[in-house]
């Protein structure tokens, strides 16, 4: 039990000083593409100044009396923050050897509590904006977990097990095996992590800032904190099922996470109904054509 805790604790700060630096260079390369210069006041190069703006949102405080919102909305806080805190603990047990056999299914299981989290931050915040927000990244979220449960499953069916550690003995064989796949998982993970042009959760031209507008200070440092490392652990585990870690992780992770900034950068939000006909229509066939690919191999 202590193990899985220190692995969980370790996990963490090691996402979140990556994700530190993931914000940073995201802020340059989106000001970079639009003409102008990212941070760069605070600290060499402006290398501070995601601990500068940690360190302004957590001193900020409200009176819980004024703020409009319920116990509900600090459940879903609480939730995805927990939620989180497995994901790197399934991380940090991939690289301490001690991940058990169905290892990759829990990557099922808490994902799909993902959704209840953002329904409850969303509906606990009294908000009209929020609850819009929240109830299309439920629904999308239930929309991605079809193609990604296809996926695992897929996965799986390659490998001979669910064991998280199996394809560093495989390597390319899922990639090689169906390569477009690769490409919904691509778009899976996106979505997943409410990820231009699929960020329906937080879609500021209609929604104003989306299920997180009424929060301010930590709560809001949590949301945004949580997002940063489901994106990190997302693209790790996308480089893990398709190309087996090891020396590959060190090339195809980088751009995976340059991929989410170029993403943000570049592409215009796609419409709510041709994202959940993709799904539907396109993904989850992809996938099931997939199985039949594995089971004859």
């Amino acid at each position: 039990m202590w193990f899985i805790v220190i692995n969980a604790v370790l996990g963490l700060l090691i996402s979140l000083l990556i994700i530190a630096f993931f914000i940073l260079g995201e802020r340059k390369i989106l000001g970079y593409s639009q003409a102008r210069k990212g941070p760069n006041k605070v600290g060499i190069l402006g290398l501070l100044q995601s601990f500068a703006d940690l360190l302004k949102l957590v001193v900020k405080f409200k009176i819980l009396g004024y703020q409009s919102r319920s116990m509900l909305s600090l459940l879903g806080v609480g939730l995805l923050v927990g939620l989180v805190i497995v994901y790197c603990a399934l991380y940090a047990a991939y690289y301490g050897m001690s991940s058990d056999r169905y290892s990759l299914l829990w990557f099922l299981v808490v994902t799909g509590f993902a959704s209840y989290s953002l329904l409850c931050v969303g509906w606990g915040s009294y908000s009209s904006y929020s609850i819009l927000g929240s109830l299309r990244a439920a629904f999308g979220s239930i929309s991605f977990e079809a193609s990604f449960m296809s996926i695992i499953i897929y996965c799986g069916l390659c490998w001979g097990g669910y064991v998280i550690s199996s394809p560093q003995s495989l390597g390319l064989l899922c990639f090689l095996l169906n390569p477009v796949l690769y490409g919904v998982l691509l778009v899976c993970i996106l979505c997943e992590t409410n990820r231009t042009p699929f960020d329906y959760a937080e879609a500021e031209t209609e929604l104003v800032s989306g299920f997180n507008t009424e929060y301010s200070g930590i709560f809001f440092t949590c949301l945004f904190a949580c997002e940063y490392v489901v994106i990190f652990i997302f693209s790790w585990l996308s480089c893990i099922l398709m190309f087996g870690g090891g020396a590959w992780l060190v090339f195809v992770l980088p751009l995976h996470l340059l991929g989410f900034m170029w993403a943000r950068a570049t592409l215009a939000r796609v419409r709510y109904d041709y994202f959940i006909n993709f799904f539907w229509g396109v993904g989850l066939p992809l996938c099931l054509f997939s199985f039949f690919i594995a089971i004859v191999w």
